[in-house]
């Protein structure tokens, strides 16, 4: 059998999916907000992981692929539904709650899954259903995403993952695909992408909207992380977070604030669902 799913104790409680055929394997830990803390693609480690950090309960996580769901970004001064302002924390509630998962029926991957609850309908007024799906392929990872709304109402909502790349060096690091201005998101002013690429060792946090996919090239180790987006989660945020030797390629469907702005907000109309697909592909050059 060239598939297994299990759940294992070491180095930490997690839910372990692997293909032999593939050498590659992911590592979930649900209820920590169905956090995928580890992607092994032919037997290669691709993501970063602050173990440490994530052992510290009281301290946010550093590392795997964390979900943002119902925004991305921070909604600092609230919104409106119905007349009644609701608060959201920065990135949203999904990558903070237990989701429960299980092994797809082709056993090509797993799903992750997570409803709305009382707590969060105080703040997210809405009955939801979040299915992920999480495969994995040759030197890929793929990713597709189900949002149900079990609401009378129609629910906004902005969707992104944030996942932490591991690099050799952030001195030795080129991004291609991404188009010639970009905003920062330290002020929000338009800027140039390739000023912000040269400073990568320093620390950068901003947002473009690519017309093909994005490369991530790690010229000391020559490995290449591709991000290939899919409309409407075709937004990139790139983040880095130095000393830390990581570059974060993180696709989303709106920019921050969008529930307020309205600025490629997404709405999903009332007993309905919608669709976001994402894939990362691992290379060496």
């Amino acid at each position: 059998m060239t598939v297994n799913f299990a759940k294992k104790t070491n180095p930490y409680p997690h839910w372990e999916y692997s293909n032999s055929k593939l050498d590659s394997l992911i590592r979930i830990v649900p209820e920590r907000g169905g956090l995928i803390t580890e992607w092994r693609s032919e037997g290669k480690e691709l993501l970063y992981f602050d173990l440490e950090r994530f052992l510290d309960k009281d301290q946010s996580i550093r590392g795997g692929i964390p979900i943002l769901f119902p925004i991305c970004g921070d909604l600092s001064k609230g919104y409106s539904i119905g007349g009644k302002k609701y608060f959201l924390k920065q990135h949203g509630f999904a990558r903070d709650l237990p989701w429960s998962i299980s092994l797809l029926k082709n056993q090509s991957g797993i799903r992750l899954k997570l409803s709305d609850s009382s707590d969060s309908r105080s703040y997210f007024p809405f009955f939801f259903t979040l299915l992920m799906d999480v495969c994995l392929k040759e030197k890929c990872l793929q990713i597709s995403i189900k949002i149900h709304n079990q609401s009378q109402d129609y629910m906004p909502f902005s969707f992104g993952l944030h996942p932490y790349f591991k690099v050799s060096n952030l001195q030795n690091i080129e991004i291609n695909g991404l188009p010639e201005k970009c905003i920062d998101q330290t002020n929000m002013k338009v800027t140039n992408a390739s000023d912000q690429i040269r400073i990568l060792d320093k620390g950068v946090d901003f947002l473009s909207y690519p017309s093909s996919s994005v490369k991530l090239f790690d010229c000391l180790s020559r490995d290449v992380i591709e991000l290939i987006h899919q409309e409407p989660m075709d937004t990139t945020v790139i983040w880095t977070d130095p000393p830390r030797q990581m570059v974060c390629i993180e696709p989303w469907t709106s920019p921050r604030n969008s529930l307020v702005t309205g600025d490629r907000k997404l709405e999903i109309k009332p007993q309905e669902y919608i669709e976001l697909f994402t894939t990362f592909k691992y290379n060496s050059f």
